[in-house]
């Protein structure tokens, strides 16, 4: 696992966290549109929901990704940076317990980190962090304004934060889940566990 800085402070994002998931919670009496079984899960059912529909990003290697790139397996996509001290790692650990958790299935499963700091996150820092959770998780950057509209686009929450001579920065903690077709489905809670996680995804697969 890579090496947690220390000189960022830790900052608590919950308030980020709760701006978001109020406005998601709200969306889920809408969970069972477009034809599909509701689901019985621990995390938040987006089944219907109207964004984060698709991203045009970059690889390390220069490529562009969309959603397309990965049809037929679901995506696990996570917004963070490589120098965040705590909920990135968290996140990303708990996803390298998933894949371990679904055994045989695990190769059913894209995992994708989405930079929030696209001028420190170079891709070769990005490939080399994610990499060092799992060879098959992949990152991708653009230029900060793409970064900026994705995330919006996706309703993220997230800002730069002073500290001392350099910066952090604080952001809402929640994995996105795409089904096979390409489709958001899920969202899965930072404090959700692995294996409430694999719960939630089996019933994608």
């Amino acid at each position: 696992m890579p090496d947690r800085p220390t000189a960022l402070a830790r900052r608590p994002r919950s308030f980020a966290r709760r701006r978001l998931l109020a406005g998601l919670a709200a969306a889920t009496v809408l969970s069972a549109c477009g034809g599909r079984k509701p689901l019985s899960l621990h995390g938040i059912d987006l089944s219907g929901r109207d964004f984060g529909k698709d991203f045009r990003l970059l690889d390390p290697d220069g490529r562009e990704r969309t959603l397309a790139d990965f049809r037929g397996k679901l995506v696990l996509l996570f917004f963070g940076f490589t120098l965040c001290p705590d909920v990135c790692p968290t996140a990303l650990t708990r996803a390298v317990q998933i894949r371990k958790l679904l055994g045989r299935d695990a190769e059913r499963l894209q995992v994708l980190f989405v930079t929030l700091d696209p001028e420190r996150d170079t891709p070769q820092v990005l490939r080399a962090y994610t990499q060092a959770f799992d060879p098959s998780f992949l990152g991708l950057t653009a230029s900060p304004e793409r970064i900026a509209q994705t995330a919006k686009a996706f309703r993220v929450i997230y800002a730069k934060v002073p500290t001392g001579s350099t910066y952090t920065i604080d952001h809402s903690a929640l994995s996105y889940v795409y089904d096979a077709d390409g489709v958001l489905r899920l969202a899965l809670r930072h404090e959700q566990s692995a294996p409430d996680c694999v719960h939630d995804l089996r019933q994608l697969l």
